[in-house]
């Protein structure tokens, strides 16, 4: 059974009324499921905290102490012109980095799988030391640190397909043999990433402006597909951000939810050919309500099919 994961508390991450990273996209994915029918065939899990110890496989113990003295009593702290730290944001981005976690260990004790975290703020662009573009753990590489670590896998993919390059992401496993990170994105974008590489386990594919679904499907059987079958992962990690929907401004690329859904079967199948079928998913971007929504719903049934 496809196992959903996430905590009414990620809501209270306070990003302001203008911000388009808002806890709305946590309700109207809820609210999508709920109508399209399968909110009833999940199996929900509330998201536990992530420890410290697990933060710290990821993170530079120096850069969480920065970030839990913060003092939010006064109002939310921008940390940079895109992130804020408001006074329920650190149990918020603890719960969606534990989320992460608690979806290895259900999927490894075979209790669920696949497993969509529905978390928020997203993580993919905090660094080993920093936090930026809207994240502030990396939840992604904290799950697949946890996987690593404590069941002993020895080969992992990360799946990033958010419009926006996953530098944080890139800058933790850069040069791990253990990960391969494949990332899809637009390019020139932020976070200006991505483009260049010279280590090994990156399969990056910088996309233009105004990409549409044929190039971006062939984008990934060319790249992707190829280097998933090399590498023969044990566990399939996915960021997904579905901000590169053709609805959503954040963006000049051109997706459907049919295109989130071609995808997600073939991360299916991937993951059935060498990982067991195991596939975590942690959500991203998406910042235009209703096209996130759809493609969510998309995505999920996808892997159920």
């Amino acid at each position: 059974m496809l196992g959903f994961i996430s905590h009414p508390d990620c809501r209270l991450h306070d990003t302001g009324s203008l911000h388009p990273e808002s806890a709305e996209r946590l309700d109207v994915i809820g609210n999508q499921l709920i109508m399209s029918g399968l909110d009833y065939v999940l199996r929900h899990h509330d998201a536990p905290e992530a420890t410290r110890e697990q933060l710290e496989r990821v993170h530079d113990p120096a850069y969480l102490d920065q970030l839990f003295a913060t003092d939010t009593s006064r109002g939310p702290v921008a940390i940079d012109g895109d992130t804020v730290l408001s006074a329920g944001s650190i149990r918020a981005a603890l719960l969606a980095a534990g989320a992460g976690v608690l979806g290895v260990d259900l999927i490894m004790r075979g209790e669920a799988n696949p497993v969509f975290c529905a978390i928020r703020p997203p993580g993919h662009h905090a660094t080993r030391d920093r936090a930026m573009g809207f994240c502030l753990f990396n939840n992604i590489a904290v799950a697949a640190a946890h996987a690593l670590a404590e069941h002993g896998l020895r080969r992992i993919a990360i799946l990033d397909f958010d419009v926006h390059h996953g530098n944080g992401t890139e800058d933790i496993f850069h040069s791990d043999d253990r990960v391969l990170f494949c990332s899809a994105f637009q390019h020139p974008f932020y976070p200006f990433t991505g483009h260049e590489s010279d280590a090994t386990n990156l399969v990056d594919v910088p996309l233009p402006a105004g990409t549409g679904g044929p190039a971006f499907r062939a984008a990934i059987e060319a790249h992707w597909l190829p280097a998933l079958e090399r590498f023969r992962p044990e566990f399939i990690f996915v960021s997904a951000g579905f901000d590169a929907h053709a609805m959503d401004d954040m963006s000049h690329l051109a997706l459907f939810e049919a295109d989130y859904a071609w995808l997600s079967r073939q991360i299916v199948q991937v993951a059935d050919r060498f990982a067991q079928g195991r596939v975590l998913t942690m959500l991203e971007g998406g910042y235009d309500p209703g096209s996130l929504a759809r493609s969510v719903v998309a995505y999920v049934k996808a892997q159920l099919d």
